[in-house]
């Protein structure tokens, strides 16, 4: 892995992929969506603070336990600008994410629970069907036809 001097206060995009193990594209796109910022040099290449280390990293964390950007993007925007995120910013932010984590743990144990059922007869009933239908949620709002 390429070093990066102490002195070198910003990345190329090229240093800042090598060092984060994200796709120059996916920076890009991180870029494009908020999550990160750059500067133009006068040749209008990106230059990226030190601190984009930290934030990549804390997004591609949070992505990998299902945070959708959106969201890891309203996270971010109650940091100070041109800070790492550190533990403590981590910690706090997360456990905001950890209800809706648990949410969707308990569904996706359900529906891994009842794929076999449902594989088995084919129906997909409306009625009783944990897939089509999860915790009879049109059952709740409506009356006659669902879909």
């Amino acid at each position: 892995m390429p070093q990066i001097p102490e002195k070198v206060n910003e990345l190329t995009v090229g240093q800042l992929s090598a060092r984060s193990g994200a796709a120059v594209s996916a920076l890009h796109f991180y870029e494009a969506k908020g999550l990160i910022k750059s500067r133009r040099t006068s040749g209008n290449q990106r230059r990226y603070s030190r601190d984009a280390l930290r934030r990549v990293a804390f997004v591609r964390a949070a992505q990998r336990v299902g945070i959708p950007l959106l969201t890891i993007r309203e996270a971010l925007a109650q940091l100070p600008e041109e800070r790492t995120p550190t533990r403590e910013d981590w910690a706090r932010l997360s456990e905001a994410w950890r209800s809706e984590l648990d949410a969707r743990i308990k569904q996706l144990g359900r529906l891994r629970d009842h794929l076999t059922d449902c594989i088995g007869c084919g129906c997909l009933s409306l009625e009783s069907c944990v897939l089509s239908n999860p915790d009879d949620v049109f059952g709740q709002r409506l009356t006659g036809s669902r879909l």
